[in-house]
């Protein structure tokens, strides 16, 4: 099993966790930025992380793994690899998450839900309102990073979410921003800004 530490690890050196000043979509600043495609694009790292997603939710009886497109389309497919299941996305279409491409739950399914970062669990939570309206019963919810603090709900139990890293990060508005009042430079962050 992974430890927190070993996941930590993992992203630190891959650098999905960055340290610095950076400017959140939301507005507000942080010193730690979490880049997730920095450790998905190495398909050993994504498999050994969705391995011990998996691991977690083995005796729950799962049939489908699900996740939100853009990230959880990885992570579904590995985790459900991993548990011999069919691994399927859901994705926006006019604002609204929804199953396309001839994705269905049927009624009484059993469904894993998987997440690569959640902040306010906002995209899990439409998830899990897809899964509820198609009639499928959700086993649990895996996460590669909770940085909510643990403060995301989805209506699900909490002994049925399971994050291989919790990370506690502050946030600041920019007024009250200690790196501001320090003079940092904010640091470029994500792949926007890629030609």
């Amino acid at each position: 099993m992974l430890t927190q530490e070993q996941v930590r690890q993992l992203l630190v050196e891959t650098k999905a966790v960055l340290e610095g000043h950076f400017l959140l979509t939301s507005g507000l600043h942080s010193p730690l930025y979490v880049e997730k495609f920095n450790v998905l694009q190495h398909p050993e790292y994504t498999e050994k992380l969705c391995k011990e997603l998996a691991e977690r939710f083995k005796n729950k009886g799962v049939q489908t793994v699900m996740g939100p497109m853009t990230g959880g389309i990885l992570l579904a497919h590995e985790v459900g690899k991993a548990l011999g299941t069919r691994a399927i996305f859901t994705e926006r279409e006019k604002g609204k998450m929804t199953l396309r491409r001839g994705f269905c739950i049927k009624p009484g399914e059993r469904v894993l839900i998987v997440e690569d970062i959640v902040t306010t669990g906002g995209s899990v939570q439409e998830v899990v309102d897809v899964v509820k309206a198609a009639g499928g019963e959700i086993v649990g919810v895996g996460l590669l990073v909770d940085r909510s603090g643990g403060k995301a709900e989805f209506g699900v139990p909490k002994e049925d979410v399971q994050a291989l890293l919790n990370l506690e990060v502050p946030t600041y508005e920019p007024e009250t921003c200690p790196l501001c009042k320090e003079g940092v430079p904010m640091t470029e962050r994500g792949s926007h800004h890629l030609k």
